[in-house]
C-alpha cells in the first residue's frame, strides 16, 4: 500500500466537473487526488495567418501553474515577461496530443484554444491537463455541432494521459509529487481510446531501466488510461459528443479475444447499425478472470467488466460443451479442459480419450451458450441458447473452432466444422441465443 492507501496499480480518486465556467465554450474542473486543474476551451472563428486558405482548423493549448498551486509560491511568469522552458514544453505536449485525435479538415477554418490552469499541484499535472482538456474540447465541439456550425464530428478518438514510474523498484500508476520525487524512472504516457500511443516521455532519473520494465510500465499506463477514458465517457453521459463512430452508429464491444467467436457474432449481427469491436481493439484491457461456476455468471462478469472499463455497450458469451456420459463435463471448463492455455486440438484429444469406449447411443451432448449484454447505467440482459447433438468418434471438418469438429447436431450427419456457416449459425447454441437478443439490440440501436 502507498502513503495514500492506494494499491500500486490504482488511480487516485478522479472527478470531472463539466461546465465549470459560464462563458467558455467548454470547461472542466478535473480533480485527481490533490491535483486540481481547470481546463477551458475557447472557439475562435479564424486561424493563424500562416494557415489561411488551407481549409483546416487548429487546436492549441496554454498551461500555467497558479502562484500558490505548489508548496512554495511561484512568481507569475507574466511578470517576468516570458514563459519558462518547462511551461513551453508542457503546453506544446498538450496541443500535440489533442491534435492527434482531431480531424483538422472537419474542424473547418477555426481555432480552439485550451487553457489549462493548475489550481493545486500534487504530481501528474501535465497528464491530468491532457485528460481534462480533452473533455473541454469535446464540449466545445458539442456546442459547435448544436449550433449547426459543424456537420461531422472532428473528434476521431478518445484521449487521456497518466504518469507511471518505478519507485523503489516497484511500478506505480499515477504518481503523486512525493512519489515522483523519489522515482528511479518516470514516464508520462498519452494514449487514445483505441489503445494507440500518442506520446511517451520517459526518463531514468537515477539508473537505466530495461525493456521489460518499460513494457510493464506501458501496460500499467494503458490500464490507467482505460479507466480514465471510461470516466470521461461517464462524465459526458447521454450527450456523447466525443464519441467518434461511423455515421453516428452505436458501438458494441464483443468481450472476447476468440477470433472464431468474433467472426460468428459479427455474421449473426450483420445488418444492425452497430460499430462492432472486440477486445483485440482494446489491448490495454487486462484479461477478465472467469471465476463464475456457471455460464451465466461468467458471461455477466465479462460483459460488465468490459462495459465498466470502456464505458460502452459490451456483449459477452460464455459457452461450452456438456457431455452426458461425463456428467456434464467439460462445461464451464470447456476452453481449458486439457489445462490452462490448451489448444482446441488438445481439448478435443482429451475428450476423445475419455470417451474411447463409449458406444454411439451413449455419446449424447449439448452445447450451451449464455449471452450477457451490459450497458452503462442499465441492468444487464441475459439470454440462453442450446443445441443437442452427439460426439463423433474422430474430428471431421476444418471449419469452426473449439469442439466443432466433434459435435454433430441433432438431425444432421455432419459436424459443426463441416456445415456451411449459414446452416451452423441457424442451428448453433450461440446463434439461437443471439437471435433471442437481437430484438433488444434492434430497439437499442433505434434509441439516441
Amino acid at each position: 500500500m502507498r502513503l495514500d492507501g492506494r494499491k500500486n496499480d490504482a488511480l487516485r480518486q478522479v472527478r470531472f466537473t463539466r461546465g465549470y465556467l459560464d462563458y467558455a465554450e467548454g470547461s472542466v474542473l478535473l480533480e485527481m487526488g490533490r491535483t486540481i486543474i481547470l481546463c477551458a476551451a475557447t472557439v475562435e472563428e479564424n486561424t493563424a495567418p500562416w494557415m489561411r486558405g488551407e481549409q483546416r482548423g487548429w487546436v492549441t493549448a496554454e498551461y500555467s501553474l497558479l502562484p500558490r498551486s505548489t508548496h512554495r509560491r511561484s512568481p507569475r511568469e507574466a511578470v517576468s515577461g516570458r514563459i519558462s522552458g518547462r511551461t513551453s514544453e508542457i503546453q506544446r505536449l498538450i496541443g500535440r496530443s489533442l491534435r492527434a485525435v482531431v480531424d483538422l479538415q472537419a474542424l473547418g477554418e477555426r481555432t480552439i484554444r485550451l487553457d489549462c490552469d493548475v489550481l493545486q499541484a500534487d504530481g501528474g499535472t501535465r497528464t491530468a491537463a491532457i485528460t481534462g482538456a480533452y473533455l473541454a474540447l469535446a464540449d466545445a465541439v458539442g456546442r459547435l455541432r448544436q449550433e449547426g456550425k459543424l456537420g461531422v464530428n472532428p473528434l476521431k478518438d478518445w484521449l487521456a494521459a497518466v504518469s507511471v514510474g518505478l519507485v523503489k523498484g516497484l511500478p506505480l500508476l499515477d504518481l503523486t509529487f512525493a512519489e515522483d520525487s523519489e522515482a528511479e524512472v518516470d514516464l508520462n504516457v498519452v494514449m487514445t481510446g483505441s489503445g494507440h500511443l500518442v506520446e511517451v516521455q520517459g526518463t531514468a532519473e537515477k539508473k537505466p531501466f530495461s525493456r521489460e520494465q518499460l513494457n510493464a510500465l506501458l501496460d500499467l499506463a494503458a490500464r490507467g488510461i482505460g479507466e480514465l477514458i471510461a470516466g470521461q465517457k461517464k462524465a459526458l453521459g447521454a450527450s456523447g459528443v466525443a464519441d467518434a463512430r461511423p455515421g453516428g452508429m452505436k458501438r458494441l464491444i464483443l468481450a472476447t479475444h476468440n477470433l472464431g467467436k468474433v467472426k460468428e457474432l459479427k455474421e449473426i449481427l450483420e445488418g444492425l447499425p452497430l460499430q462492432i469491436l472486440s477486445l483485440a481493439d482494446y489491448p490495454q484491457f487486462p484479461p477478465v478472470v472467469e471465476t463464475g461456476s456457471t455460464f451465466k455468471e461468467n458471461a455477466v462478469l465479462k460483459a460488465e467488466e468490459t462495459c465498466r472499463r470502456s464505458g460502452e455497450m459490451a456483449l459477452a458469451d460464455d459457452s461450452g460443451l456438456e457431455v452426458d456420459c461425463l456428467g456434464g463435463r467439460p462445461g464451464v471448463y470447456s476452453a481449458r479442459f486439457a489445462g490452462e492455455g490448451a489448444a482446441d486440438e488438445e481439448n478435443n484429444a482429451k475428450l476423445l480419450e475419455l470417451m474411447k469406449d463409449v458406444p454411439p447411443e451413449q455419446r449424447g451432448a449439448r452445447f450451451t451458450c449464455v449471452l450477457a449484454l451490459a450497458r452503462p447505467g442499465q441492468p444487464t440482459l441475459t439470454v440462453e441458447g442450446s443445441c443437442r447433438g452427439s460426439i463423433a468418434p474422430a474430428p471431421r471438418g476444418d471449419g469452426g473452432f473449439g469442439y466443432d469438429p466433434l459435435f454433430i447436431p441433432e438431425g444432421e450427419r455432419e459436424t459443426f466444422a463441416q456445415l456451411e456457416r449459414e446452416r451452423k449459425n441457424l442451428l448453433s447454441h450461440r446463434g439461437r441465443a443471439l437471435r433471442k437478443l437481437r430484438q433488444a439490440l434492434e430497439e437499442l440501436t433505434l434509441k439516441d
